[in-house]
């Protein structure tokens, strides 16, 4: 007498997963990646407010703010933090972005999509979602922390407001050029199909965009004008200002270039200055409390650009042959 066995075999029973099906896979797949990406959320943070302690012991050491702080207030370690987190979204498109289908793509495992019950577009959609959302987490929180730094303590530290280093590691630009640069390392690594080449052309694209940004940078708000007498001293509102350029005028308010007067002589300076009726001193600045809008507009720029580079992977890769 035969009997057929329909059940599992005692012992043998597999294991429950907290994680199942589709997102099980993706994070077996990459558990290496996210587990270096939380290594990374944890580590940067610490080390800023490592520096951060460090920094308000020195300050208060020298009595600021009621007495001058010591110049450089912050040592080597914040120039290489700030050069890290410069290097973050870079980092992101070029290890995460770009091989993320191109590796598939190389090494045929994506063929496998097209023999599973899952499509095509979900297994993508998934891989998409998973990708973007640790580079916005990571970066998100990075940039929190960043800006819990240098907000109460500018002042001191070395960077302005509208330089890179803090203008794009504060507020909601740093997550949104990761996210950016990220989805042009997927989109890049869709195309090519190839890691090496892939990696290599996002981090062109990368270090272009990033030059591109830094010229664009001071166009995301209105620059406004200040005219305050020739002889007058630097008014406090411009204390934290970005000067974006300078002249002197006349009382017709006439511009002329800021060394229009610049002689060899302080006799010849004052007669030129005589001659023209020069008597204001003529700024067109940004101002710091323009910081916060002009971060927004940046970032809703930057997540336009990623929602078209997702949107257009989305269409296009199903198309493809795998």
């Amino acid at each position: 007498m035969s009997t057929t066995l329909t059940g599992t075999p005692a012992g043998r029973t597999a294991p429950r997963r907290a994680v199942r099906g589709l997102t099980w896979l993706i994070w077996r797949q990459h558990r290496a990646t996210w587990l270096c990406l939380l290594g990374v959320t944890v580590a940067v943070p610490l080390w800023i407010g490592y520096q951060r302690g460090q920094l308000a012991e020195t300050l208060d050491a020298a009595g600021w703010p009621e007495r001058p702080a010591p110049m450089p207030a912050t040592g080597d370690q914040y120039d290489l933090l700030m050069m890290l987190l410069g290097a973050l979204p870079v980092v992101l498109a070029v290890f995460l972005g770009a091989p993320l289908i191109a590796a598939d793509s190389e090494q045929g495992t994506a063929r496998l999509v097209s023999t599973q019950s899952v499509s095509r577009r979900r297994w993508l959609a998934a891989k998409l979602g998973w990708c973007l959302t640790a580079t916005l987490v990571v970066c998100a929180v990075i940039s929190a922390v960043h800006t819990w730094w240098w907000e109460p303590y500018r002042s001191v530290l070395s960077y302005t407001w509208l330089e890179g280093s803090v203008f794009d590691n504060t507020g909601p630009v740093l997550p949104a050029l990761a996210l950016f640069l990220t989805a042009a390392g997927v989109t890049i690594g869709v195309l090519v199909r190839r890691v090496l080449p892939s990696m290599l052309i996002t981090f062109l694209f990368a270090v272009a965009v990033e030059t591109a940004w830094g010229m664009v940078r001071t166009y995301l708000a209105p620059s406004r004008t200040f005219v305050y007498p020739l002889e007058g001293e630097l008014p406090a509102r411009l204390s934290e200002s970005y000067e974006l350029d300078r002249w002197v005028a006349n009382a017709d308010g006439q511009l002329f270039g800021w060394g229009s007067c610049a002689e060899y002589t302080e006799k010849a300076q004052a007669a030129c200055i005589a001659d023209k009726g020069i008597v204001d001193n003529v700024v067109e600045y940004l101002g710091y409390d323009q910081m916060a809008a002009m971060q927004w507009t940046g970032a809703a720029v930057l997540l336009a650009g990623t929602a078209l580079l997702t949107a257009f992977v989305v269409w296009q890769a199903p198309r493809r042959a795998l």
